[in-house]
């Protein structure tokens, strides 16, 4: 997919935290934030769940904030 250049505004804490995550990982900034942005909105979910069903976009995207909300409750959870 082609890429885009935007521009965000982040708090000090949020930058700091995605530059040792890239750091960390030997990734770049921008694609710290990204991964983090398509993890929170569940879109690489939603890309696996259309390669591999017939659902529609509707329940596609039902079953992400499901699988979403899911995960939120563990990392709440301290599992």
């Amino acid at each position: 997919m082609a890429k885009v250049r935007t521009t965000v505004t982040l708090d000090a804490e949020a930058l700091r935290a995605v530059k040792v995550r890239a750091a960390r990982t030997g990734k770049g900034e921008s694609q710290v934030i990204e991964e983090a942005i398509r993890r929170h909105l569940g879109l690489d979910l939603l890309q696996g769940l259309w390669s591999r069903s017939d659902l529609d976009e509707r329940r596609a995207q039902d079953l992400a904030a499901e699988a979403r909300r899911g995960a939120r409750f563990e990392l709440d959870d301290g599992r």
